[in-house]
């Protein structure tokens, strides 16, 4: 669906499935039917109707900078997927969750500002996010999900918190900006090749 650049969708559609829209990379905005029970459009991003759930922000939707809206609790699986034209994120407190593959390969994502709410970072949430810069995990966070910034080559410097207790596989893969990481913790488990590739990391 590289090509469409906008979706309606209707009131009979109650179901959406993960990934849905994360190949449409020429998607602008989203509309929902009005009467539609389970959906919901807020300036062109796809919500379940209740608004606690980002399913899908258009791919190719102008704006460099998105504020993730107030009453949001999760980040779906590829919500942000392909977005090139953001810069930067800010997620507000309330959200949980991050879900897999959410910002994968946002190359134009510079920042992202991750709240004291979030638990979990999923499996490949910024995997390809070449020019994120900075991020701060906070202490919130009690687990990274397997290459979820791998090759994210603009960090230089991460630090984990003491609450995260699991890293998963091939999380900093590539990274090879890194030229400082913390690891707060000693019971933190580290998954396999979590450091693979980032010659920037002295032994």
């Amino acid at each position: 669906c590289n090509g469409l650049p906008a979706v309606t969708i209707p009131s009979s559609v109650t179901s959406i499935g993960d990934m849905a829209f994360g190949d449409c990379s020429g998607m602008t905005s989203f509309t929902v039917d009005e009467a539609n029970t389970a959906y919901k459009s807020v300036d062109g991003v796809l919500m379940n109707k209740d608004g606690k759930t980002l399913i899908a922000y258009p791919a190719s939707k102008k704006e460099t900078t998105y504020i993730i809206p107030d009453g949001v609790t999760s980040i779906g699986e590829s919500a942000f997927s392909v977005c090139r034209s953001l810069t930067s994120i800010i997620i507000l407190s309330g959200v949980t969750e991050i879900g897999q593959n959410a910002f994968y390969f946002c190359n134009g994502l510079r920042s992202v500002t991750i709240p004291s709410s979030v638990i979990s970072i999923g499996n490949r949430a910024f995997i390809e996010c070449s020019g994120l810069t900075s991020v701060t995990i906070p202490s919130s966070v009690t687990s990274i999900g397997e290459s979820a910034f791998k090759g994210c080559r603009g960090l230089t410097s991460i630090t984990i918190p003491n609450s995260v207790t699991s890293i998963g596989d091939e999380t900093f893969r590539g990274c090879s900006g890194l030229t400082s990481i913390t690891i707060l913790s000693s019971e933190t488990s580290i998954g396999r090749y979590v450091f693979s590739y980032c010659s920037g990391l002295s032994d």
